[in-house]
């Protein structure tokens, strides 16, 4: 298994330092997610061949590698015109996955709750295009129901994958967003099953509970949705449950922390949850 960190906290950190900070935070591995100067939110990358090569090489100089590249673009949107930039953007940074030598992508599959007909539509033209991309080139791509994606519900998503019917395409679990996924851990990552392949850890409150008062938002019975990236503890994801359903199903994928909570505490957060993982999967057998 490998236990990664998306270092989004430290985003304003230079390119090629990050490998090592995240070094000296104890991680192996990177979980590459946004970054205004490499992929950003919804834009074009903007990595070229040069800045490509020099990040390589602090990466080499660390001792770090890339596990995964998160991009997250439109693609399931339902304009046709972002749809088909939000592929071009995938196009590119499939290109800077080969380049790295990074062999898994993970993303959300984005459109709107609203119009889930359509986005849902939107999203498997898409992946029209790109399916045979990430087949040709090698990349196995990990995806994830995101709050105010068209799909949020974890076994829908799931059922989704299965129906992409490729062995490169598998299931990411986003712990934070449980109770927008359903809210049993254990039934969610069971319907699974060996899809899943690919986990974001970290800890949020469930919105539902006190009367759906746990947040509240205005106006009163807006859409929107909410949920946090917290420390282990600090929420009330039922980890026994997460990390006891895991070691039964012998995962062996890959861990990315990603808290976002406390920038002004990110290296503290990061190197307690680490080390909590690491105590919690002491008892998973299979991994020693």
């Amino acid at each position: 298994m490998k236990l990664v960190l998306d270092p989004y906290m430290f985003r304003r950190t230079p390119l090629n330092e990050l490998p090592g900070l995240v070094a000296d935070l104890g991680y192996e591995y990177i979980e590459l997610s946004p970054r205004d100067d490499f992929i950003p939110f919804f834009h074009h990358p903007r990595a070229d061949k040069a800045t490509i090569e020099s990040f390589k090489s602090a990466l080499a100089g660390a001792g770090v590698k890339v596990s995964s590249l998160l991009p997250l673009f439109r693609w399931a949107g339902p304009d046709e015109d972002e749809r088909q930039a939000a592929v071009r953007y995938w196009k590119r940074s499939i290109e800077i996955a080969v380049e790295l030598g990074v062999e898994v992508m993970n993303s959300e599959f984005n459109g709107r709750p609203e119009s889930a007909s359509l986005s849902e539509a939107m999203f498997w033209k898409s992946m029209d295009e790109l399916l045979p991309i990430f087949e040709r080139e090698g990349i196995h791509l990990r995806l994830e129901p995101h709050p105010d994606d068209f799909v949020e519900d974890g076994k829908i998503a799931a059922d989704m994958v299965h129906g992409i019917n490729s062995p490169n395409v598998t299931y990411l679990y986003c712990a934070p967003h449980t109770f927008h996924m359903g809210g049993d851990v254990t039934a969610i990552l069971e319907h699974a099953g060996e899809l899943v392949t690919h986990l974001h850890v970290a800890d949020t409150f469930d919105h539902r509970a006190s009367s759906g008062l746990r947040y509240i938002l205005n106006p009163p019975g807006t859409p929107a949705r909410v949920h946090q990236h917290l420390d282990i503890g600090q929420g009330e994801v039922d980890w026994e449950a997460f990390f006891g359903t895991l070691g039964r199903m012998k995962f062996d994928g890959i861990m990315t922390v990603c808290v976002f909570a406390w920038e002004e505490r990110a290296r503290e957060s990061s190197t307690f949850m680490r080390e909590e993982i690491e105590r919690r999967i002491m008892t998973w057998t299979h991994l020693r």
